[in-house]
């Protein structure tokens, strides 16, 4: 018989009750019992289920964290976007799907450049019918920004970008796995334009640091391609 995968889910919310019908919804969905749920209202509280954790050389499959969490002073954790951050350092493969009733542009932005998460939800745009499909959605590899979100980071991109079809394509090009140094063969640009608006695009979207693969995962999740 085929052993069955063991998902743990740390669900980070300063609303007991909002915690508790994530936990509720995803449960009456899953297929088998194999889900162990962690649950945590502040920052201090998910630092130290982090900590506890990491330390018995267990993981954390799924993150589902708020935006707005009372802070953790001592450990400069200011914000689920902190802690989500700490969360990606011991726990790599861990997807995390941020949740909050922000829209506003540069809050977002942030979250997006520091944390690049799986998933990032306005919990304006969920329900309890649709919060389950979403959820599963991600857990099998799927990234998923909710419309509030994505029309908000949409709006700031265009303001500051200046997002063109010379991009779009450097993009789709890259996402093709085609080298940036073979792109100028495809596109009628030097070299030298071509990196510079593609370090443009990383500098606005998350870090220069990222990978090729990274930012097209972005533009993905941005619907810029």
């Amino acid at each position: 018989m085929k052993k069955m995968k063991k998902f743990t889910i740390l669900v980070v919310d300063d609303h007991p009750f909002t915690s508790d019908a994530y936990i509720n919804l995803i449960s009456k969905e899953m297929k088998e019992n194999s889900y162990t749920f962690l649950k945590a209202t502040s920052c201090e509280m998910g630092y130290k289920i982090i900590e506890t954790t990491a330390k018995n050389n267990k993981k954390i499959d799924i993150a589902l964290m708020d935006i707005n969490l009372p802070p953790y002073e001592n450990e400069k954790i200011l914000s689920g976007s902190d802690l989500a951050v700490i969360v990606k350092e011991k726990f790599p493969e861990c997807k995390i799907i941020m949740l909050t009733m922000h829209s506003e542009h540069l809050i977002l932005n942030k979250v997006l450049k520091t944390v690049n998460p799986e998933g990032f939800i306005s919990k304006n745009d969920i329900d309890f019918s649709t919060f389950p499909t979403i959820f599963f959605k991600i857990k099998e590899g799927e990234n998923y920004f909710s419309p509030t979100i994505t029309k908000s980071l949409q709006t700031l991109m265009s303001n500051t970008l200046h997002w063109d079809e010379y991009d779009t394509q450097i993009i789709l090009l890259l996402e093709k796995g085609i080298q940036t140094k073979h792109i100028p063969e495809y596109l009628d640009i030097s070299l030298s334009t071509i990196e510079k608006r593609k370090a443009n695009i990383k500098r606005q979207l998350a870090d220069q640091k990222i990978s090729d693969e990274a930012l097209i995962n972005i533009c993905k999740k941005l619907k810029l391609i």
